[in-house]
């Protein structure tokens, strides 16, 4: 699916309402997605590898699933902390709509799907994830991280998954030389292709990477 169908704000493709099974949290769950979000018919490797790669959330505060799509970061967040209030931010109103009945439908009520300029700029986040969407270009996706980014709490990270063939090493080189004071930045994890990328403000030193299997 092309970048501008589920990085807009009102998908024109039919909603073609689906339901799926997914593994989220530990837990075996069925979920509902919709036609013009990211990956509608299944969990996603790099959301897997990304879930997979990341350490339990913090239990309290506000955490953020930047790009949340149909919602299985901001839900496996939710499941995990159940103190927390999770952000769950995109740009995709069907998506949003689509977070919001998952949520529902799995009783959790510290979930906060939102557009971006809904969340009120005082919030800080304890850890922000992310699957961020590579293909809306450099320019969008620099601004969209030097927005949320500085919002983390001290001694909070963000954790981003890349694809390695769409740019993820040029990417890390770029945090590293924009976050360069009060942040570190490096490689946690690699396998399937991706990377997951580690920001860590005020940050301790970055531990080994992980390496997995190509498959």
């Amino acid at each position: 699916m092309g970048s501008e169908h589920y990085f807009s704000a009102s998908p024109a493709s039919p909603e073609n309402l689906r339901r799926i099974r997914v593994r989220l949290a530990g837990r075996e769950l069925e979920l509902t997605t919709a036609g013009g979000v990211f990956s509608p018919d299944h969990l996603d490797t790099g959301t897997q590898v990304l879930l997979s790669n990341t350490p339990p959330p913090p239990p309290g505060g506000d955490l953020l699933d930047l790009g949340c799509g149909w919602g299985p970061i901001a839900l496996s967040l939710a499941l995990d902390a159940p103190h927390t209030t999770v952000w769950a931010v995109d740009v995709n109103e069907r998506a949003l709509d689509l977070v919001r009945r998952n949520a529902e439908a799995l009783g959790l009520d510290n979930v906060n799907a939102s557009l971006p300029d809904d969340v009120p700029e005082e919030v800080r986040f304890r850890t922000i994830r992310s699957n961020p969407p590579i293909r809306v270009g450099k320019h969008e996706l620099h601004g969209l991280l030097e927005r949320w980014i500085p919002r983390l709490d001290e001694r909070s990270d963000a954790w981003l998954v890349v694809q390695r063939n769409l740019g993820s090493d040029s990417l890390q080189r770029w945090l590293a030389a924009t976050f360069d004071r009060g942040y570190s930045v490096h490689r946690a994890a690699t396998g399937r292709g991706f990377r997951v990328l580690r920001v860590r403000r005020h940050g301790s030193p970055p531990s080994e990477p992980i390496a997995l299997p190509e498959v």
